[in-house]
Order: C-alpha cells, then sequence, then structure tokens
C-alpha cells in the first residue's frame, strides 16, 4: 500500500469608519488598478462567507458543545441580525472590490427564515467583468430535504453538507441532539435530484470518536458524484476542547481509504482551495481532505467572514471583528463602507494555523467562536 505523507463569548473590538484614522487605515480612493485588493502577504481578496444566523439545531461536538451552548445560551436578539437588504448591500460592495465567490453558513442558515429570498437577491449579482457570482450554502441537512429545491430555483448553485459518520450512534453522539444520519442522508439525495452538482459532503474527523467512519462514508458515496471532504479536527474558538492528540492528520485518513479503493493524487485547482482532491483509480469518484493543522494552506487563503451581527473577520481564528453594522445603520454611503472593507483587507497579516503552537498560540489566544462565523 502507498502511504500518503502529508507534510455566548465573543470578544469583539468595534472599529467605525469613524474611528479609521486611530487603526491605521489609508482613507485612500480604491482604483480600478487596485483589484484584486491583496494583504499584505499579497493574498487576493476573491472569497467572502456570511453567517445568516448564529443559531443551530445541532450542538456538534467540535463547534457547539451542548455543555457550553445550552438552553438557557443567549442567541443574538432579532434586531441585532443583518437583515437580507443589508447583506445584500455589504455583498455587492464586496463583490465590486472582487470577490467572485459568495458562501452562506452559520450556525445553520437554513434556521433563517425565507432563506431563499435573500439567496435570490445574491444570485442577481454580477462582477465587474460581468460574470455570475459563485453562490454556495454549507448545511447540516437537516431542512434540506424541505429547502433543496427552493434554493436551486432561488439561484444557488452549489451545496456543502457536513455529515460525521453513517452510523447512526456515532452521527447522533457527534450532533449532539440524537438527529438520525438518514434525515441527512435524505436532504443530500433531495439537493441532487433539485439539480444541484456537485454535492460535497464534509466530515470532521476526531479521533476515538468518529474515525472508524472514515472507510464507510467513503465507502457509501462512492459512484454517486458525492465528493466527501475529511476534515483534520481543528482548534476553532474556545469551547471545543481541541488537543492534539485528538487530530487524527488526513494523511492517515488517507492510507485507510486507499487500502480499499486505490487513489491517484490531484493538483489543488487554485492556490486558495482548502480541500486537496483525490480522485479513486476506478474512476468511481472523488474525495478530499483538508488539512489545515497538519498543512496549513494560509498563504493562499483569500477568505474574508461577516458575522450575523455585521462584524468582519480576516481569520476563521480571529478575536476581533471590525463592525460594519453600524457604519450602515447610521447612514454611511457605499464607498465609506468600500473604503472600510479595502483597508482591513490591505493590512491583513493573518496566518494563524502556520503559528499554530507557538509560544503557545493555540491555547493562549481567544478566539471567536466557528458558530458565529462560519466554517
Amino acid at each position: 500500500m502507498k502511504a500518503f505523507a502529508l507534510g455566548r463569548v465573543i470578544p469583539l473590538v468595534e472599529v467605525s469608519v469613524a474611528d479609521s484614522a486611530e487603526q491605521g487605515f489609508t482613507g485612500r480612493d480604491v482604483t480600478a488598478a487596485d483589484l484584486p485588493l491583496r494583504d499584505t502577504r499579497s493574498r487576493p481578496l476573491r472569497d467572502l462567507r456570511i453567517s445568516v444566523t448564529d443559531r443551530c439545531n445541532f450542538r456538534c461536538i467540535y463547534c457547539m458543545p451542548k455543555d457550553v451552548f445550552g438552553k438557557d445560551y443567549a442567541f443574538l436578539p432579532r434586531h441585532e441580525l443583518l437583515s437580507f437588504e443589508e447583506i445584500e448591500r455589504v455583498a455587492r460592495v464586496f463583490v465590486g472590490l472582487g470577490v467572485e465567490k459568495i458562501r452562506l453558513t452559520g450556525g445553520e442558515p437554513l434556521l433563517r427564515k425565507d432563506l431563499e429570498h435573500l439567496v435570490a437577491r445574491l444570485a442577481t449579482l454580477r462582477t465587474p467583468q460581468g460574470a455570475d457570482v459563485d453562490l454556495t450554502l454549507t448545511t447540516n441537512g437537516s431542512l434540506l430535504g424541505r429547502k433543496a429545491q427552493a434554493l436551486r430555483d432561488a439561484g444557488m448553485k452549489r451545496i456543502t453538507v457536513s455529515l460525521d459518520a453513517i452510523d447512526e450512534a456515532v452521527f447522533q453522539q457527534m450532533n449532539g441532539v440524537g438527529f438520525s444520519a438518514l434525515a441527512v442522508l435524505q436532504g443530500i439525495d433531495a439537493a441532487l435530484r433539485a439539480g444541484f452538482a456537485p454535492v460535497k459532503v464534509n466530515m470532521v474527523v476526531k479521533r476515538g470518536v468518529n474515525d472508524a467512519q472514515i472507510l464507510p462514508m467513503a465507502t457509501h458515496f462512492r459512484g454517486t458524484g458525492v465528493e466527501v471532504r475529511f476534515i483534520e479536527f481543528m482548534d476553532v474558538g474556545a469551547s471545543n476542547g481541541w488537543n492534539m492528540e485528538s487530530v487524527m492528520p488526513s494523511s492517515e485518513v488517507l492510507n485507510i481509504i486507499n487500502a480499499s479503493f486505490p487513489l491517484v493524487a490531484t493538483r489543488r485547482n487554485t492556490p486558495s482551495d482548502t480541500s486537496v482532491q483525490y480522485r479513486f483509480a476506478d474512476g468511481q469518484g472523488k474525495i478530499g481532505v483538508i488539512s489545515s493543522v497538519t498543512q496549513p494552506f494560509c498563504g493562499g487563503c483569500t477568505r474574508l467572514r461577516l458575522s450575523s451581527d455585521g462584524h468582519l473577520y480576516t481569520c476563521l481564528f480571529d478575536s476581533r471583528g471590525v463592525d460594519i453594522r453600524n457604519p450602515m445603520r447610521n447612514g454611511r454611503s457605499d464607498g465609506a463602507l468600500r473604503q472600510l472593507i479595502t483597508d482591513l483587507w490591505m493590512k491583513r497579516a493573518d496566518r494563524y494555523s502556520e503559528r499554530r503552537g507557538e509560544n503557545g498560540v493555540a491555547h493562549a489566544r481567544s478566539k471567536v467562536e466557528m458558530s458565529f462565523i462560519g466554517g
């Protein structure tokens, strides 16, 4: 066998447009020559992830463990959430700055009422070159069976579903609320019937918890056109009890699958891709691995995140957000919002995963919860 070597407490800092001079912002108008915007490491701004809600009906142990996010947890009141109109406005500014891909996340985005109406708004956006925006969604699949066709009709292009096990007992342990894996599988089938292609499935692998599900997951989706992506357990937020001993390196995942179904390595399509793909040698589809712990890809990151309450985060592991909601609600122009985003990105220097473990970085830093800004 060939071995694969692969090398609510949320701290926020309010930064308004009026405060920009104190934060080192340039105040310089953005021109076409500035696009694509590049940060201090020359990474272009291409992707926007939008959290439409901080709520979720699952309590996954790696994201929203129920001992922290219990029944008395204080989620955001409705008036603090960005409205669909506000989300569309911010997204339009981002697309004008070179963003080509928008992913809707949560929490669980399908808990946001009438989400397909927002999708329809975002589906009208065009890049400065006149191209459609790549509009995608990540969901836990619990409501996908009833929502898939409406999302497709509204203009959603692709769907990613989180599913951490096929085995019912293991999956129910992982999601923390006893939700059935069969119901998620039915949601995936509904997405395929609605015409979504590709449909991707994300499996977070935690050693000693669901690692025995790696081969069953690969086996189940082989030949279906669905690509399973195996994700290393990450130290996101401050609530999931992360430790390195619980991380199963992608190299081990690949060796397990390769022993039964020989794999052929392929290249990343673009430097910003989080997943490295491998195809089954017999032509029965593909899998992917996301190795942000053992093989960090900070150098190719082109993503910025917008939280459901209107804060901008330049890294999944950020501890501070920059407020864009209040400038909007206080009457700031699109030009002012454009400048805020530009200055935030152009001074970005994040590389948390590359620095993981340096001088206690992984443990000493407070970090925003993944459920608040999406994975």
